[in-house]
């Protein structure tokens, strides 16, 4: 039986643990007990609540101090974590899991609280749906736990939803070691949404102490996973200290982990690691060319392993009015983009597919990928025509992978960059918004994060192509940085963009994850829930745009593929018609899956833990600290025993 999750080009054996090439061209052996990992951070957490939090940044922490039901290994496969047994009763929708015993919560000291139960998951859920606790992933728990969104509306106060009782919620603690869910439907991917955080534990009394401060400081918060937070200092340094009552301490092998803030880590990491003063460091691509080509640091330069658990795609925003704190629609008082860049102007275009078709196609992807990696990496192991990238799902009745479906058999093997089918799609463009009196060029505005290595660059690439292919005459591409510190909320969350590299990570093991960051519920009154906030579509369909039939057919087609839970062949082939429909109309530009950076790492990247969702691959267990920087060479050889 061929494996679900595996790699878009690595998987198999585990490599070696003795990796040869490195440094003088000795072997490089795994340091002893004691070791520490020191690595910089140049952007701080903005809390450490692993239950409320949406950061990928922040889920790092939570990951390795917080376990979970089940875990994955380095070859994505399930494993038993907190759970040592777990069944499925069909009858009843209801998966019910044994609980290890002897499991400890464990303060910031390493000292013992509390034996970790069945309770504290049934007490973390219930925080996580508590609307004043503004949860980022509750909506993950909407649909999939019995009466999670009906409870979570009703506190919330929404119209016409009845308040009901916790108790009616599908999680239960039938004694200490013994946690049940009931789900709200058939769920085929149930399992893999474990290692998620809203599904993690927390200790059900200090939630209730703590409240609003619950894990604002180290010692506002409990640990029960392989490591637990000593130190807290923020803009200073975190320790991440290993637990040494964790129920599987002996295959988490680093000691210590020392984070140091810099705010200019992406500057200075590179000499510190050359002078071994840190363990880890992204090389920027200015940077990788004499690395490469220096004796003295060449067998230091290595990559991080090709990662599937995100994806990258550009959207199109189809709302520019402002939003209220619930991410809706304030009255429709204004504009979220500056009226200097005419976002009445943009409102008609966007929603005019022949002008969306003109962007995809004037868009060289080769040639951004190559700002991120320089020679060193073919672009062609990067890009994607699909938003869910090869290799995450597999049919096991069929054996194909998901992005084998007939429904992609147009798409992925297409170059989207295609300079005559642009203007093409240009001049009709022209004609039709003429016609609606849109005024030329439409001012595009394009965002970035300036603390995201060469995503100006990148931007500013972005903004040649369209203006030489399209011409200025029809496009004006305004690049501008967001805030460093909070981008996501005051730039994509807010809707203060018209056109934005977007990515997605998944949450669980199925093609339906890919649908949140698009994909809005209807909710019986005309309007739409406010989904993942991405690219706002569902306003077109309110707004009875030039694209709500097309926004419409696409949520139609989703929620045809999600009523399917019993055929996981039909399932999946639903699921690649909706996400075909998506491209082919161009409601989002598919980009491609995390360019693996270059870096100078003393940990070999093939031995931690791995799936293509949730948090596993942000975890440090099984991973242990080697005396010298892996070689490109080492990472090579080790990929290759992978396989």
């Amino acid at each position: 039986m061929k494996k679900k999750l595996l790699s878009m080009v690595l998987c198999g054996a585990m490599a070696a643990a003795m990796l040869t090439g490195c440094g003088d061209g000795q072997s490089a052996s795994a340091s002893g007990s004691g070791s520490m990992y020191r690595v910089l951070y140049s952007s701080e957490v903005s809390s450490l609540n692993y239950l409320t939090t949406a950061t990928t940044n922040e889920y790092q922490i939570g990951a390795n101090v917080i376990d979970t039901l089940v875990e994955y290994d380095s070859f994505s496969n399930l494993q038993p974590g907190l759970a040592t047994e777990w069944s499925y009763d069909d009858a009843t929708l209801t998966w019910t899991f044994t609980l290890r015993e002897g499991q400890k919560w464990i303060d910031y000291t390493g000292a013992e609280v509390a034996d970790v139960t069945a309770q504290d998951f049934v007490d973390a859920m219930a925080y996580v749906l508590d609307p004043a606790n503004n949860s980022a992933t509750a909506g993950n728990l909407f649909g999939t736990i019995k009466n999670a969104e009906e409870y979570y509306n009703g506190l919330a106060g929404e119209e016409g939803a009845a308040k009901i009782d916790f108790s009616e919620v599908g999680v239960k603690a039938v004694d200490a070691t013994t946690l049940q869910y009931t789900l709200a439907s058939e769920c085929p991917y149930f399992l893999s949404m474990l290692t998620y955080v809203c599904f993690m534990p927390a200790y059900g009394p200090q939630l209730a102490e703590q409240g609003a401060n619950f894990a604002t400081t180290a010692d506002t918060m409990y640990y029960c996973g392989a490591y637990y937070i000593s130190a807290f200092e923020p803009q200073e340094q975190m320790i991440l200290t290993k637990n040494p009552n964790n129920w599987d301490a002996e295959h988490v092998y680093i000691e210590a982990i020392q984070r140091t803030y810099n705010a200019e880590a992406d500057t200075i990491g590179a000499e510190m690691a050359k002078r071994g003063e840190i363990d880890q460091t992204t090389l920027g691509s200015d940077i990788v060319d004499a690395w490469m080509s220096d004796s003295a640091t060449s067998n230091m330069v290595s990559m991080q392993r090709p990662k599937i658990d995100f994806d990258y795609f550009y959207c199109f925003n189809f709302n520019v009015h402002k939003l209220n704190e619930d991410f809706y629609r304030d009255g429709m008082t204004g504009y979220s983009i500056d009226e200097k860049y005419e976002p009445q102007n943009w409102e008609i275009a966007v929603n005019n597919e022949n002008f969306r078709q003109s962007i995809m196609h004037a868009i060289n992807r080769t040639s951004t990928v190559y700002i991120s990696t320089g020679d060193y990496a073919d672009p062609a192991n990067y890009i994607q025509n699909t938003i869910t990238p090869a290799g995450f799902s597999v049919d096991e009745a069929t054996g194909k992978d998901y992005t084998e479906q007939e429904a992609f058999a147009d798409i992925v093997s297409k170059d989207f960059y295609d300079e005559a089918a642009a203007v093409a799609y240009k001049e009709a463009a022209m004609e039709e918004l003429a016609a609606e009196g849109v005024t030329f060029p439409v001012k595009t505005l394009v965002r970035y994060n300036p603390t995201t290595t060469n995503w100006e660059e990148e931007c500013v690439v972005l903004e040649q192509q369209l203006e030489s292919v399209l011409g200025t005459d029809y496009i004006d591409v305004i690049v501008e940085a967001g805030p460093a510190d909070s981008f996501l909320t005051d730039v994509r969350r807010s809707s203060d963009y018209m056109l934005l590299l977007c990515n997605w990570g998944a949450d669980y093991a199925d093609p339906e994850t890919w649908t949140d960051p698009f994909y809005q519920a209807a909710n019986g009154d005309g309007t739409y829930n406010r989904g993942m906030r991405y690219a706002y579509m569902a306003y077109a369909i309110e707004d009875n745009t030039a694209s709500a039939d097309t926004v419409k057919e696409y949520f139609e087609l989703v929620e045809a593929a999600k009523a399917i839970t019993d055929d996981t062949t039909a399932r999946y082939a639903a699921f690649a018609e909706a996400e075909s429909f998506l491209i082919e109309h161009a409601l989002a530009v598919p980009y491609g899956v995390t360019v693996s950076d270059f870096v100078v790492s003393r940990l070999n990247p093939w031995e931690g833990q791995y799936a293509a969702f949730g948090v596993s691959n942000l975890r440090y267990k099984g991973q242990k600290l080697y005396d010298s920087p892996i070689s490109m060479e080492d990472f090579e050889k080790a990929a290759e025993e992978h396989k």
